[in-house]
């Protein structure tokens, strides 16, 4: 088979090694090299990083709008394009160009959490599970019918950046088991997604990383959670301003002003929430490293109770 894939961050990356096992790669198109780091230098990304390594051509266009663009893929007389989080959207007339059409990987079980941030997005909603989908491409937002899937459990206490890493990986297996039958002809059958339970993952912005105190305490767990390791959940404690690294939710009836510092101790700062009270852990100081409450009390001496 001759695969062109298509992909940007870290994520993409196990599924393009997954992709070189079964089939020959005859291009990899990525995102433009973006500034980035100190020097605001151009960055390549993962991807092209990972295809410079393997020698396979890179092309990264701006977008698809062009007939040059078209053509150039045209050229390359693809079986099947695979998409991974490739951050562009392909327009019907390149979607049709592969013999097999389009794939994609995805991070969620579809319906739910279609979109730009599925990961991030089912930890903040509480979500007990996710899990991969392998779909064939169409027009609409992740809107395809799966073709594989697998599902995942959701730790208790897992980060959006922990979750990511097992997604990545899952996703690469799940493109594999597609790609395997699709060599031994017995390509997988289209299953249309239900109609009911469809939920949006919409992009991360960081006007949502401050934490509002008037939620719940379970609320403002899961996004701490999901939130790291970006863009970060951010809060005032004692007038000081934080990232939080780990928190969790306490049930505890207090009765006081959310934002309220109702603790401070060893084992974390309780602080009172519209329902319940969280428990940071783990927190960065401005300029500082990641530290837990304890190492955080040695510097701020006056949120310590006399004994």
């Amino acid at each position: 088979m001759r695969i062109v894939f298509a992909g940007t961050p870290e994520f993409a990356v196990p599924c393009l090694r997954a992709a070189a096992r079964y089939a020959e790669i005859v291009a990899v198109y990525t995102q433009p090299d973006r500034p980035a780091g100190r020097g605001r230098g151009l960055m390549p990304s993962p991807v092209k990083r990972e295809a410079l390594l393997r020698g396979i051509e890179v092309l990264q266009p701006e977008n698809f709008k062009s007939a040059v663009s078209k053509d150039a893929l045209r050229a390359l007389k693809p079986d099947l394009m695979v998409v991974v989080a490739y951050g562009l959207i392909l327009p019907q007339s390149v979607l049709d160009i592969p013999e097999y059409g389009c794939w994609n990987v995805h991070a969620s079980l579809l319906p739910r959490w279609r979109g730009a941030a599925p990961i991030q997005r089912a930890i903040e909603a509480g979500d007990t599970q996710t899990g991969v989908c392998l779909m064939q491409m169409e027009k609409g937002l992740d809107t395809g019918p799966v073709l594989l899937s697998q599902a995942l459990d959701i730790g208790a206490n897992e980060t959006g950046g922990q979750l990511h890493d097992r997604l990545a990986e899952l996703g690469a297996q799940v493109l594999g088991d597609g790609l395997g039958l699709l060599r031994a002809s017995l390509r997988p059958a289209p299953q249309p997604q239900p109609l009911e339970g469809v939920t949006y993952a919409h992009k991360l912005d960081k006007s949502e990383a401050k934490l509002d105190w008037s939620h719940a305490a379970t609320a403002l767990a899961n996004r701490v959670r999901a939130f790291n390791p970006w863009p970060m959940a951010e809060a005032s404690i004692a007038g000081e301003r934080v990232r939080v690294h780990g928190a969790v939710a306490l049930p505890l009836e207090h009765g006081r002003t959310p934002g309220t510092l109702l603790a401070a101790g060893r084992e974390g700062l309780d602080v009172a929430c519209g329902e319940g009270a969280l428990r940071i852990r783990v927190l960065q100081r401005e300029g500082g490293k990641a530290i837990t409450a304890a190492d955080y009390l040695n510097g701020r001496r006056d949120l310590v109770a006399p004994a």
